[in-house]
């Protein structure tokens, strides 16, 4: 069992940065990939960003490609996502998971554990 915890969400004029942090706890953390999701009301979650398990390799959504870095430090079972140049679509609640598997999967249901979210508010 993993236990995932965001925190870092808040309120945020466009064009400002925020860095989200992801504790994990529990089974060993540095054998999964990970990634970041959002989520809107109405909207399924859709895919931000994805790390394998040892960081070396990264993946992004187009939409955030260039604005956003997801990174991990495994010795501190925390993931991380640097977010700069907020726009207000970036305005969702953010999740992270752990998918027990080595290479990075943009699909939800490969993620088996989840954080409870983080809410990310820009604003124009």
């Amino acid at each position: 069992q993993v236990q995932l915890v965001e925190s870092g969400g808040g309120l945020v004029q466009t064009g400002g940065s925020l860095r989200l942090s992801c504790a994990a706890s529990g089974r060993t953390f540095s054998t999964y990939a990970m990634g970041w999701f959002r989520q809107t009301p109405g909207k399924e979650r859709e895919f931000v960003a994805g790390i394998t398990w040892s960081g070396g390799n990264t993946y992004y959504a187009d939409s955030v490609k260039g604005r956003f870095t997801i990174s991990r430090d495994n010795a501190k079972n925390t993931m991380y996502l640097q977010m700069n140049s907020l726009k207000p679509e970036d305005t969702a609640v953010y999740y992270c998971a752990a998918a027990p598997q080595i290479a990075i999967t943009t699909m939800t249901s490969k993620y088996v554990w989840w954080g409870q979210g983080t809410q990310v508010t820009v604003s124009s």
